[in-house]
This record gives structure tokens, C-alpha cells and sequence, in this order.
């Protein structure tokens, strides 16, 4: 037990160095348009919760605000995610960032309980954390990934069928964790339901993978090419 004690958070330092190379890789090989600006930014948030998890779990650095600042991190994520399969469709209207509005919400009433956020258990694989109105914080997190797989379910004709696949696959990795939240919510497990948010974040690393491909192939060029082949 003390020996894998000593590796807690070590899978996420691995993550978040493979999610910065991602990161690089993408801001240098892929196409700086709108779509794939949007998968920079989800990366990014990915990475930065890696690297909240590795200080808080591997660095012992245990604070009640680093925790708050990984909550920060992750609570944009999933309307970012939003945005993006929004972006993919083209609706592009302003009014979409109001997704944004339950996000910005929590990080301002958890300013008001910073101490009562807590690690309460480390492992190798994930963290277990205490904070306030998780029921309410678990719900406004996961309704944007379901919407997002069900906006993508719907419009899938409108979208190329190689991109529909990559897309598809990506969601299936945050979407298993995500409906397990929901079981885990209506089963009042709280010591699972703490460590969701930690696990669906290890879950992301191939999301963020598949991301990175369709970003890849999300160039005007491509599609440019694609369209010539007879």
C-alpha cells in the first residue's frame, strides 16, 4: 500500500505531458480555423487539470485552493465541448456562448466556500474530493456532454462521415463515465460520486486523442481535396 502510495498522481503527469506534445503538435501541424481553435482550448483545460491533480495528489501540495483552481479548470470543459459540436455544425450564433453562463456561475459561488474544498483520498489512477453542492454541480456538468452526444447523434448526416466517426468514438470515452455519474447520482454513492470528475478526466486522454485527429483532418485543404476526387 505505501508503495503505490508513493506513485499517487504519477498517471496524470504522464497525461498531461502527452496532452502538451498533443497541444504542440496540433498548434503546429493542424489548420488555425475556429473549429480547431475550440480543440486547443478543450486540451489545454485537459492538461491543466492533469497538472492540478499531479500537485495536489504527487507534489502534496494540498491546499483547498489548488483544489478550487482544478474545479475551476474542469468546469469549463464540458460547455466548451458543447461549443465545439455546435462549431462542427455550423451554428455559430452568439447566443451559444450563454452555455458558458452555469460554468461561470460555480467558479463565483465556490469563491465564497473555498475552504471546504478538499482532496480526501489519492490514488495512482484518481482523486476523491470533498466540496460543496456536488449533486448540483454534478448535474450542470454532465447535462452539456449528453446534449453534445445527442446534438451529434442528430446531425451526424451533416456531417462527413470520417469526422462523424472520429467525433463519435471521441464521446463514447467521456459519455461511458459520464452516464455511470448519472447512476452513481440516482444510487447516492458519495464516495464514487467525489471521484467522477477525476476519473472522467482520465477517460478525456483518448477523447483529447481523437480530438487531435479530427484536428488534424480538419483543414480547408483537405477538404478541398476530398471534394476534387472524382
Amino acid at each position: 500500500m505505501n508503495l503505490l502510495s508513493d506513485w499517487d498522481g504519477i498517471i496524470s503527469l504522464f497525461i498531461a505531458c502527452i496532452e502538451i506534445l498533443l497541444l504542440v503538435n496540433l498548434f503546429i501541424f493542424s489548420e488555425k480555423n475556429r473549429t480547431n481553435i475550440i480543440i486547443y482550448f478543450i486540451i489545454a483545460f485537459l492538461t491543466g487539470y492533469q497538472v492540478f491533480e499531479f500537485l495536489l495528489c504527487g507534489a502534496d501540495i494540498n491546499s483547498s485552493y489548488a483544489a478550487y483552481l482544478a474545479f475551476v479548470d474542469i468546469s469549463f470543459l464540458p460547455p466548451l465541448n458543447l461549443l465545439l459540436i455546435l462549431s462542427v455544425i455550423k451554428s455559430r450564433s452568439k447566443i451559444n456562448y450563454l452555455i458558458f453562463i452555469p460554468a461561470v456561475f460555480f467558479v463565483v459561488y465556490y469563491l465564497f466556500f473555498i475552504d471546504q474544498f478538499k482532496v480526501v483520498k489519492c490514488t495512482v489512477l484518481y482523486a476523491v474530493y470533498n466540496y460543496p453542492s456536488g449533486d448540483l454541480f454534478g448535474f450542470f456538468y454532465y447535462l452539456p456532454i449528453l446534449i453534445s452526444f445527442i446534438i451529434l447523434l442528430k446531425k451526424r448526416k451533416e456531417i462527413a462521415r470520417k469526422q462523424t466517426a472520429i467525433l463519435f468514438i471521441a464521446h463514447l470515452f467521456i459519455i461511458v463515465p459520464v452516464s455511470t455519474g448519472f447512476i452513481l447520482l440516482y444510487l447516492n454513492v458519495p464516495g464514487l460520486i467525489g471521484s467522477i470528475e477525476s476519473i472522467l478526466c482520465k477517460f478525456a486522454f483518448v477523447y483529447a486523442i481523437f480530438l487531435a485527429l479530427y484536428c488534424l483532418n480538419n483543414s480547408t485543404v483537405r477538404q478541398n481535396i476530398g471534394m476534387s476526387k472524382p
